[in-house]
Protein backbone atom coordinates (compact mmCIF):
# COMPACT_ATOMS: atom_id res chain seq x y z
CA UNK A 1 0.00 0.00 0.00
CA UNK A 2 2.81 2.44 0.89
CA UNK A 3 4.33 2.08 -2.49
CA UNK A 4 1.16 2.53 -4.36
CA UNK A 5 0.99 5.26 -2.63
CA UNK A 6 4.61 6.70 -3.41
CA UNK A 7 3.19 6.21 -7.13
CA UNK A 8 0.20 7.97 -6.61
CA UNK A 9 1.46 11.06 -5.27
CA UNK A 10 2.98 12.96 -8.15
CA UNK A 11 0.27 12.30 -10.58
CA UNK A 12 -2.11 13.56 -7.77
CA UNK A 13 0.27 16.57 -7.10
CA UNK A 14 -0.23 17.24 -11.15
CA UNK A 15 -3.62 17.41 -10.73
CA UNK A 16 -3.33 20.12 -8.17
CA UNK A 17 -1.02 22.38 -10.12
CA UNK A 18 -2.91 21.86 -13.27
CA UNK A 19 -6.40 22.61 -11.11
CA UNK A 20 -4.38 26.12 -10.24
CA UNK A 21 -3.85 27.00 -13.29
CA UNK A 22 -0.84 29.00 -14.32
CA UNK A 23 1.92 27.08 -13.62
CA UNK A 24 2.34 25.42 -17.01
CA UNK A 25 0.22 28.21 -18.76
CA UNK A 26 1.21 27.15 -22.45
CA UNK A 27 0.01 23.60 -21.52
CA UNK A 28 -2.93 24.34 -19.57
CA UNK A 29 -6.08 27.25 -20.57
CA UNK A 30 -4.76 30.59 -21.25
CA UNK A 31 -6.76 33.71 -19.35
CA UNK A 32 -9.20 35.76 -21.11
CA UNK A 33 -6.96 39.25 -22.12
CA UNK A 34 -10.21 40.90 -23.62
CA UNK A 35 -12.82 40.70 -20.48
CA UNK A 36 -15.26 43.62 -20.50
CA UNK A 37 -16.21 45.00 -17.06
CA UNK A 38 -19.08 47.48 -16.24
CA UNK A 39 -17.88 50.87 -14.89
CA UNK A 40 -17.65 50.14 -11.48
CA UNK A 41 -15.75 46.87 -12.10
CA UNK A 42 -11.76 45.59 -12.17
CA UNK A 43 -10.61 42.56 -13.80
CA UNK A 44 -7.41 40.95 -12.83
CA UNK A 45 -5.48 38.29 -14.40
CA UNK A 46 -3.07 37.40 -11.63
CA UNK A 47 -3.15 33.35 -12.22
CA UNK A 48 0.49 33.32 -12.87
CA UNK A 49 1.34 33.55 -9.11
CA UNK A 50 4.68 35.25 -9.69
CA UNK A 51 3.73 38.85 -9.23
CA UNK A 52 1.77 41.63 -7.50
CA UNK A 53 -0.79 43.79 -9.69
CA UNK A 54 -1.36 47.13 -8.15
CA UNK A 55 -5.17 49.64 -8.10
CA UNK A 56 -4.69 53.16 -7.55
CA UNK A 57 -9.04 54.46 -6.96
CA UNK A 58 -7.68 57.87 -7.02
CA UNK A 59 -6.56 57.01 -10.83
CA UNK A 60 -9.39 55.28 -11.80
CA UNK A 61 -11.55 58.09 -10.16
CA UNK A 62 -9.55 60.54 -12.53
CA UNK A 63 -10.38 58.82 -15.36
CA UNK A 64 -13.87 58.63 -14.85
CA UNK A 65 -14.29 62.64 -14.46
CA UNK A 66 -12.67 63.02 -17.58
CA UNK A 67 -15.04 61.01 -18.78
CA UNK A 68 -13.17 58.58 -21.39
CA UNK A 69 -14.64 55.40 -21.29
CA UNK A 70 -12.16 53.68 -23.32
CA UNK A 71 -9.46 54.69 -21.62
CA UNK A 72 -11.15 53.67 -18.10
CA UNK A 73 -12.15 50.10 -19.46
CA UNK A 74 -8.48 49.48 -19.98
CA UNK A 75 -7.35 50.83 -16.60
CA UNK A 76 -9.74 48.57 -15.22
CA UNK A 77 -8.76 45.63 -17.37
CA UNK A 78 -5.33 45.58 -17.62
CA UNK A 79 -2.51 45.54 -15.04
CA UNK A 80 1.50 45.84 -14.77
CA UNK A 81 3.00 42.46 -12.96
CA UNK A 82 5.10 43.32 -10.16
CA UNK A 83 7.54 40.20 -10.29
CA UNK A 84 7.98 38.74 -7.16
CA UNK A 85 12.37 39.23 -6.17
CA UNK A 86 13.10 35.36 -6.49
CA UNK A 87 17.11 36.08 -7.08
CA UNK A 88 19.00 35.46 -3.64
CA UNK A 89 20.89 38.45 -1.82
CA UNK A 90 22.77 36.50 0.75
CA UNK A 91 22.96 32.83 1.74
CA UNK A 92 20.35 30.34 2.53
CA UNK A 93 19.20 29.57 5.87
CA UNK A 94 17.57 25.89 6.35
CA UNK A 95 15.81 24.93 9.69
CA UNK A 96 15.78 24.42 12.54
CA UNK A 97 17.47 27.68 11.70
CA UNK A 98 14.84 30.92 10.95
CA UNK A 99 15.64 34.20 9.87
CA UNK A 100 14.64 37.03 12.48
CA UNK A 101 10.54 37.96 11.94
CA UNK A 102 9.61 39.96 8.93
CA UNK A 103 13.07 39.26 7.10
CA UNK A 104 12.66 40.41 3.08
CA UNK A 105 12.92 36.88 0.93
CA UNK A 106 11.63 33.55 0.10
CA UNK A 107 10.92 31.21 2.75
CA UNK A 108 10.02 27.17 1.78
CA UNK A 109 7.49 25.61 3.79
CA UNK A 110 6.16 21.98 3.77
CA UNK A 111 2.97 21.58 3.63
CA UNK A 112 1.01 18.61 5.00
CA UNK A 113 -1.22 17.82 1.73
CA UNK A 114 -2.94 14.49 2.24
CA UNK A 115 -2.96 15.12 5.73
CA UNK A 116 -4.67 17.51 7.51
CA UNK A 117 -4.07 20.44 4.76
CA UNK A 118 -2.40 23.61 4.17
CA UNK A 119 -3.00 24.62 7.78
CA UNK A 120 -0.62 22.19 8.89
CA UNK A 121 2.71 23.57 7.16
CA UNK A 122 6.81 23.53 8.66
CA UNK A 123 9.30 25.93 8.15
CA UNK A 124 12.11 24.61 5.91
CA UNK A 125 14.13 27.21 4.13
CA UNK A 126 14.67 30.64 3.42
CA UNK A 127 16.65 32.66 0.99
CA UNK A 128 17.31 36.65 1.59
CA UNK A 129 15.89 38.30 -1.47
CA UNK A 130 15.35 42.03 -2.80
CA UNK A 131 12.37 43.79 -1.53
CA UNK A 132 8.73 43.80 -3.49
CA UNK A 133 8.81 46.55 -6.12
CA UNK A 134 5.60 48.59 -6.34
CA UNK A 135 4.57 51.97 -7.97
CA UNK A 136 4.67 55.19 -6.34
CA UNK A 137 0.91 55.14 -5.48
CA UNK A 138 -1.74 52.68 -5.12
CA UNK A 139 -4.19 51.49 -2.48
CA UNK A 140 -4.18 47.60 -2.65
CA UNK A 141 -2.30 44.91 -4.53
CA UNK A 142 -3.19 41.44 -5.68
CA UNK A 143 -1.18 38.42 -5.70
CA UNK A 144 -3.35 35.37 -6.82
CA UNK A 145 -5.61 35.13 -4.00
CA UNK A 146 -4.07 37.07 -1.94
CA UNK A 147 -4.22 40.91 -1.40
CA UNK A 148 -2.88 43.96 0.54
CA UNK A 149 -3.20 47.45 1.73
CA UNK A 150 -0.38 50.29 1.19
CA UNK A 151 -0.72 51.17 4.94
CA UNK A 152 -4.33 51.12 5.21
CA UNK A 153 -6.92 48.64 6.93
CA UNK A 154 -10.21 46.77 6.07
CA UNK A 155 -13.48 45.80 7.58
CA UNK A 156 -15.61 42.59 6.73
CA UNK A 157 -19.10 43.22 6.04
CA UNK A 158 -21.96 41.70 6.24
CA UNK A 159 -23.21 43.06 2.95
CA UNK A 160 -23.16 41.00 -0.62
CA UNK A 161 -24.56 43.65 -2.57
CA UNK A 162 -22.55 46.93 -2.97
CA UNK A 163 -26.22 48.83 -3.81
CA UNK A 164 -27.35 47.73 -0.57
CA UNK A 165 -24.66 49.57 1.15
CA UNK A 166 -25.66 52.34 3.66
CA UNK A 167 -25.11 55.76 1.47
CA UNK A 168 -22.26 56.66 3.84
CA UNK A 169 -19.36 55.37 4.80
CA UNK A 170 -19.16 57.18 8.21
CA UNK A 171 -21.75 54.55 9.06
CA UNK A 172 -18.45 51.96 9.66
CA UNK A 173 -16.03 55.03 10.56
CA UNK A 174 -16.60 53.52 14.28
CA UNK A 175 -15.95 49.74 14.14
CA UNK A 176 -12.60 47.81 14.07
CA UNK A 177 -10.52 47.56 11.12
CA UNK A 178 -7.67 45.25 10.25
CA UNK A 179 -4.31 46.38 9.21
CA UNK A 180 -1.75 44.20 7.26
CA UNK A 181 0.15 41.38 9.44
CA UNK A 182 3.12 39.71 8.13
CA UNK A 183 2.85 36.27 6.67
CA UNK A 184 5.23 34.09 5.83
CA UNK A 185 3.99 30.80 4.64
CA UNK A 186 0.74 32.31 2.55
CA UNK A 187 2.09 34.01 -0.77
CA UNK A 188 3.33 31.05 -3.03
CA UNK A 189 5.82 32.49 -5.21
CA UNK A 190 7.74 29.64 -5.84
CA UNK A 191 6.10 26.41 -6.82
CA UNK A 192 9.85 24.09 -8.08
CA UNK A 193 8.92 21.50 -5.61
CA UNK A 194 5.56 21.06 -5.08
CA UNK A 195 6.06 17.86 -6.38
CA UNK A 196 7.46 16.95 -2.90
CA UNK A 197 5.18 19.07 -0.98
CA UNK A 198 6.86 22.28 -0.24
CA UNK A 199 6.27 25.56 -1.74
CA UNK A 200 8.72 28.78 -1.80
CA UNK A 201 6.81 31.70 0.16
CA UNK A 202 6.94 35.34 -0.13
CA UNK A 203 7.55 36.79 3.23
CA UNK A 204 5.38 40.13 3.09
CA UNK A 205 2.50 41.76 4.81
CA UNK A 206 -0.73 41.30 3.35
CA UNK A 207 -4.35 41.35 4.84
CA UNK A 208 -5.53 38.55 6.31
CA UNK A 209 -9.41 40.14 6.16
CA UNK A 210 -9.43 40.93 2.58
CA UNK A 211 -7.45 38.17 1.28
CA UNK A 212 -10.58 35.95 2.97
CA UNK A 213 -12.32 36.94 -0.25
CA UNK A 214 -11.30 33.78 -1.45
CA UNK A 215 -10.67 30.52 0.58
CA UNK A 216 -8.31 27.75 -0.70
CA UNK A 217 -8.23 24.44 0.43
CA UNK A 218 -6.43 20.88 -0.19
CA UNK A 219 -6.37 17.82 1.66
CA UNK A 220 -6.86 15.49 -1.40
CA UNK A 221 -6.29 17.25 -5.29
CA UNK A 222 -7.55 19.25 -6.80
CA UNK A 223 -7.63 22.36 -4.36
CA UNK A 224 -10.97 24.03 -3.63
CA UNK A 225 -11.92 27.11 -4.25
CA UNK A 226 -14.18 29.14 -1.76
CA UNK A 227 -15.57 32.58 -2.36
CA UNK A 228 -16.95 34.70 -0.16
CA UNK A 229 -18.85 37.46 -1.81
CA UNK A 230 -19.50 39.98 1.10
CA UNK A 231 -18.23 43.49 0.68
CA UNK A 232 -14.84 44.96 1.97
CA UNK A 233 -14.74 47.93 3.64
CA UNK A 234 -11.21 49.38 2.58
CA UNK A 235 -10.43 52.27 4.56
CA UNK A 236 -7.18 54.06 3.13
CA UNK A 237 -3.95 55.53 4.51
CA UNK A 238 -4.84 58.97 3.30
CA UNK A 239 -8.72 58.83 5.18
CA UNK A 240 -10.53 58.08 2.62
CA UNK A 241 -13.01 55.12 1.71
CA UNK A 242 -13.48 52.33 -1.04
CA UNK A 243 -15.89 49.36 -0.90
CA UNK A 244 -14.96 45.86 -3.03
CA UNK A 245 -16.41 42.91 -3.91
CA UNK A 246 -15.09 39.78 -5.36
CA UNK A 247 -17.31 38.56 -7.98
CA UNK A 248 -15.43 35.98 -9.68
CA UNK A 249 -11.84 34.33 -9.00
CA UNK A 250 -12.18 32.50 -12.66
CA UNK A 251 -11.92 33.46 -16.01
CA UNK A 252 -14.85 32.88 -18.43
CA UNK A 253 -12.41 29.90 -19.41
CA UNK A 254 -12.24 28.73 -16.16
CA UNK A 255 -8.81 29.85 -15.19
CA UNK A 256 -8.55 30.28 -11.67
CA UNK A 257 -7.03 33.83 -10.12
CA UNK A 258 -8.86 35.95 -12.61
CA UNK A 259 -10.69 38.48 -10.20
CA UNK A 260 -13.51 40.53 -11.22
CA UNK A 261 -13.74 42.74 -8.40
CA UNK A 262 -16.26 45.15 -8.09
CA UNK A 263 -15.99 48.38 -6.36
CA UNK A 264 -17.49 51.71 -4.96
CA UNK A 265 -15.06 54.93 -4.67
CA UNK A 266 -14.80 57.43 -3.77
CA UNK A 267 -17.33 55.63 -0.66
Amino acid sequence: MRNIYKLLLPACLLMFMASCEGLFSSVYDEADSSTQTSDSQLYIDASSKTAWYYISFDSLEMLRQQGDAAKLQYAQTHFTPYPVPMTATGDTIKSPNKPDTCATGIYTYWYDIFGKGLSVNKFSSFIPTASQPEPKEWDIAIHYVNARTNGGSVLETSYTSMDDLPASSADFSGLTFTPDEWQENVVWADWDQVLSKYMGCQGIKINKVLSSWIDVELVTPPPVFTLNNHVFIVRLKNGKYAAVQLQNYMSSNGTKGCLTINYKYPY
